[in-house]
C-alpha cells in the first residue's frame, strides 16, 4: 500500500506545535492584543513551553529604557525650571547691588509688628547705605545740611544778642565748612548724573563726608552749650539727622511697673519711608514692651508686650507736631492725641498687662535686645522734644494743655523732660526748642 503524503504530517505537527505553544503562553499570564504567531524549530529534547518568539526579550528592554528615559528627562525639565527661577532671584539682586553700590557708604540707612529680626546681631552700620534709591538719600544729606544751617542761624541770632568776637569767628568758620560740604554733595549729584562716579574713590569721599558731618554736629553742639544758661531745663530739643544704628539718646531713669500711662511728645519729621523709632522701652525678656514705631510705608503703631494697635497719626510733613498716647491695661483702652485733639481709640491692646519695670528706655532706636541691638533702617530721623511719661491716663483737657504750650501743662510724673534726664550718643544733638515759641 502506498504512503501517504508527506505534507499532511508536516500540516498536523505544525499544528500541534501552535496549540502548544498557545498553552505555554497562557500559562504565562501574558496578555496579547493582535497576536502573530511565529514558527520556530525546537530541538527534540528541548523544554517547548520556553520557546519564545524572537524578540520578546528585547522589547521588554527596550520599554523599560524608555520609561527610564522619561523619567530623567522629567527630573532635568524640572531642575532646569528650578534653576531658571534662581537665575531670576540673583539676576535681581545683582541688579539691585549694582544700582546702590554707587552710592554705598554715603551716611543713612528703617519691624512690623515690632519682631521677626536676628535678635543680638550687632554690626556697626557706621556710614550705612539707606534702603532708599540714590536721590532719596542724597535728599536726606540735603535735609542734614538745611538742619544744621538752620541752627547756625539761631546760634547767630544767640550771638547779636551777646556779642562775641569767638562766637561769631567760629560761626564763621562753621558756615564756610557748611559750604563746602554742599559744594562736595552737589559734585557728587553731578557725577551721578553724568556716569562719571569712580567706585575706587568711594572710601575716600565717605571718610570726607563723614568726618565733615561729624566735625560740624560737635563744634554746633559746642557751640550751642553757651545757650544752655540763658533758657530753662525743659526748652531743648534732640535732633537725629541720618538713619544710623549708633545715633540715640537714652532716659537715665527706669518704667516703674505701671497698670496706665499717657506718652507725649512733640516731633518733626519729613523722613520717608516712615520716620523710625520715636522711643522704644525693653524689659529683660522682652524687647517690645513698650515701642512706638513708624516703619516703611505702614502707619505709625503702638505696641505693649509685642501686641499691636495702628494710631491714625498723620505727621509726616516736616511741621511740629504734638502726639499723646494713653492706655489703660483694663480692657487695654487706647486714645491717640495729635495737636490736642483725639483722633482715634480702641481697645484689647495688652489688656491686663502691666507695663514691666527695671528695663531701658532708649530716644531714636528700636531695641532688639535690652539697650541694644539696633537696626539703622528703623532708627528715627528728625526732631524730638518734650517727651514725658505719666502712670494715669491724662484727660482731654491736660492734653490740649500740652499742645498749646499753657502754662498749666503738667510735667511727666514719671518720666519729665530735662536735660538733666537724657544721655546722648553718636552725634545726635541738643539745642533749643522752639515749637512752643512759634506758637506763642
Amino acid at each position: 500500500m502506498a504512503a501517504g503524503p508527506p505534507g499532511g504530517s508536516l500540516r498536523f505537527f505544525l499544528l500541534f506545535l501552535l496549540l502548544l505553544s498557545l498553552l505555554c503562553l497562557r500559562g504565562r499570564g501574558q496578555s496579547f492584543g493582535q497576536t502573530r504567531f511565529i514558527c520556530t524549530s525546537v530541538p527534540l529534547d528541548g523544554d517547548m513551553c520556553a520557546a519564545t518568539a524572537p524578540g520578546t526579550g528585547s522589547a521588554e528592554e527596550l520599554k523599560s529604557t524608555v520609561l527610564q528615559l522619561r523619567e530623567t528627562v522629567l527630573q532635568q525639565k524640572e531642575t532646569i525650571m528650578n534653576q531658571k527661577e534662581t537665575i531670576r532671584e540673583l539676576t535681581a539682586k545683582l541688579g539691585r547691588c549694582e544700582s546702590q553700590s554707587v552710592l554705598e557708604g554715603l551716611p543713612g540707612e528703617a519691624k512690623g509688628g515690632g519682631a521677626g529680626r536676628k535678635a543680638g546681631f550687632s554690626k556697626n552700620t557706621m556710614g550705612d547705605l539707606s534702603r532708599a534709591p540714590a536721590a532719596e538719600t542724597l535728599s536726606q544729606l540735603g535735609q542734614t545740611l538745611q538742619s544744621l544751617k538752620t541752627r547756625l542761624e539761631n546760634l547767630e541770632q544767640f550771638s547779636r544778642m551777646n556779642s562775641s568776637s569767638q562766637t561769631n569767628n567760629l560761626k564763621d568758620i562753621l558756615q564756610n565748612k557748611i559750604d563746602d560740604l554742599e559744594r562736595q554733595v552737589l559734585s557728587r549729584v553731578n557725577s551721578l548724573e553724568e556716569g562719571k562716579f569712580n567706585p575706587k574713590n568711594e572710601s575716600e569721599e565717605r571718610g570726607k563726608i563723614e568726618s565733615t558731618l561729624t566735625s560740624l554736629h560737635q563744634r554746633i553742639s559746642d557751640l550751642e552749650k553757651g545757650q544752655k544758661d540763658n533758657r530753662p531745663p525743659d526748652r531743648f530739643q534732640l535732633t537725629f539727622p541720618l538713619r544710623t544704628n549708633y545715633m540715640y539718646a537714652k532716659v537715665k531713669k527706669s518704667l516703674p511697673e505701671m497698670y496706665a500711662f499717657s506718652v507725649c511728645m512733640w516731633m518733626k519729621s519729613n523722613a520717608s519711608p516712615g520716620m523710625g523709632t520715636p522711643f522704644s522701652y525693653a524689659v529683660p525678656g522682652q524687647a517690645n514692651e513698650l515701642v512706638l514705631i513708624e516703619w516703611g510705608n505702614n502707619p505709625m503703631e503702638i505696641l505693649i508686650n509685642d501686641k499691636v494697635a495702628k494710631l491714625p497719626f498723620v505727621i509726616n510733613d516736616g511741621k511740629w507736631h504734638h502726639i499723646c498716647v494713653t492706655w489703660t491695661t483694663r480692657d487695654g483702652v487706647w486714645e491717640a492725641y495729635q495737636d490736642g485733639t483725639q483722633t482715634g481709640s480702641g481697645e484689647n491692646l495688652a489688656p491686663y498687662h502691666p507695663i514691666k519695670p527695671q528695663g531701658v528706655l532708649v530716644l531714636g532706636q528700636e531695641q532688639d535686645t535690652l539697650g541694644g541691638g539696633f537696626d539703622a533702617t528703623q532708627a528715627f530721623v528728625g526732631e524730638l522734644a518734650h517727651f514725658n511719661v505719666w502712670d494715669r491716663k491724662l484727660s482731654p483737657g491736660e492734653v490740649y494743655s500740652l499742645a498749646t504750650c499753657s502754662t498749666k501743662a503738667l510735667a511727666g510724673n514719671v518720666i519729665a523732660w530735662a536735660e538733666a534726664n537724657i544721655d546722648i550718643y553718636g552725634g545726635a544733638t541738643k539745642w533749643t526748642f522752639e515749637a512752643c515759641r512759634q506758637l506763642n
